[in-house]
């Protein structure tokens, strides 16, 4: 008994880590996906982001964030408190046994596998701003986004706090990670304001199209199969026989979710444009992924293609629509994860019978609520303090060469060239 005990434990731990790793690898796809999607001009700088964020989420969540999330003793249901940054120790062979089947995962894969979702919200703003703001104000404010403003609602619903208290569910982050990424981005953009050229003087919209559509949908694809593990580990454990098809049935439902994303986009864009706009194929797929992550256990793999196909029709309206009311976001991560992620947070309903529609509109207001003014606040800030965008020649000449002095595509773009 004892030796199957601690191979559970070893099992989940090992299942916790690889699906972490997954996650990790998403920071991958949404660098591919966002360095295709902007003009060559300004793609080193983009991948500066995606990796710097990934490394600023690791250090803050350690640092503060994991204690705020997770605390040992919160002040109330809506304050955690701040915590000791995170230690070394993990749970003995004793321990393990003592607890009856209650620690069934290393506390160490834990924090891993958390860390990789904060970086996650994180990677949904830089795609937003992208190609105007200076990259310093933007990892000044990954600082605080992943130190603080993400742990704190992060822990109302996944450490216990007031909105799990009150029914609200979210099994994978279509409210916690993606709503919360996305508003962070409006508030941001807000304040940005738009690329030059992008909106005429007559109203009009400029399209400005990415520069490598292999890229993006290198990106998306790695996204798709980053996230059986960011859904597939939320399940926590695989080590027994109802686990094991628990997780089974999240990776098909997450699946069929993007799959119906891709084919509604689509077909919505066919009729609207008489094209099939591969952008928004792309946007389809992320959008099913989005929506079904709140709920990819309860519905049969029919709903979750229909869960995704409606996260599908909605994106493509939301970038149409966000676009009209001209609040430039280069990707669409706006509409992917914020407008779907709350259709994501509404679908639980469909088919989970302990979700209620008061507690999901609740706990989406919360999570928007919160961190729409907390990032404003701190966007504000920042833009007294250091100003959050480039120069008009700077955006001109592009961002690779007064953020980061080199060009991805020097042979190609540019002034400093080969002299072809």
């Amino acid at each position: 008994m004892e030796q199957l005990t601690e191979l559970s434990y070893a099992l989940d731990t090992f299942y916790f880590l690889v699906t972490g790793t997954l996650v990790m690898w998403m920071a991958a796809g949404f660098s591919m996906l966002e360095a295709g999607l902007v003009r060559a001009k300004n793609t080193a700088e983009i991948l500066t982001k995606n990796i710097s964020l990934y490394a600023i989420a690791s250090i803050m969540f350690m640092l503060m964030g994991y204690s705020i999330m997770y605390p040992a003793e919160a002040v109330n249901a809506w304050w955690p408190g701040f915590g000791a940054m995170l230690g070394s120790t993990d749970h003995t062979a004793a321990e393990v046994l003592a607890s009856n089947g209650e620690t069934y995962y290393s506390g160490l894969s834990d924090f891993f596998f958390q860390v990789v979702f904060v970086a996650t919200a994180m990677s949904i703003v830089s795609g937003a701003v992208a190609e105007r703001m200076k990259l310093w104000a933007f990892l000044l404010f990954a600082v605080v986004m992943t130190g603080f403003i993400y742990p704190v609602q992060g822990y109302w619903k996944w450490g216990g706090g007031a909105l799990d208290a009150l029914g609200f569910l979210d099994f994978a982050g279509s409210g916690v990670v993606h709503l919360c990424g996305a508003t962070a981005a409006f508030a941001g953009v807000l304040l940005l304001g738009a690329r030059k050229g992008k909106y005429r003087a007559d109203g009009s919209i400029n399209p400005i199209p990415g520069a490598n559509m292999p890229l993006a949908t290198l990106g998306t694809f790695i996204l798709w199969m980053g996230w059986f593990g960011f859904n597939g580990g939320s399940e926590l454990k695989v080590s027994d026989v109802a686990e094991a098809n628990s997780v089974a049935l999240v990776f098909v439902n997450t699946n069929m979710a993007a799959a119906g994303g891709v084919i509604a986009a689509m077909a919505v864009a066919r009729i609207l444009f008489g094209k099939t706009d591969l952008t928004m194929a792309l946007n389809g797929a992320l959008a099913g992924l989005v929506a079904i992550t709140a709920e990819p256990l309860t519905p049969t793999p029919l709903l979750a293609t229909l869960i995704g196909a409606v996260g599908g029709v909605i994106v493509v309206f939301a970038i149409l629509g966000i676009d009209r009311m001209k609040i430039d976001d280069p990707v669409g991560a706006i509409s992917v994860h914020g407008v779907v992620g709350m259709w994501g947070l509404l679908a639980v309903t469909l088919s989970n019978p302990e979700s209620s529609l008061v507690a999901q509109l609740t706990g989406l207001g919360v999570i928007f609520g919160w961190t729409f003014v907390t990032s404003l606040i701190v966007w504000s800030v920042i833009k007294m303090v250091i100003g959050i965008r480039v120069s008009e020649e700077e955006e001109y000449a592009g961002v690779d060469l007064s953020e980061c002095g080199l060009e991805a595509y020097p042979e190609f773009v540019g002034s400093k060239g080969s002299g072809k």
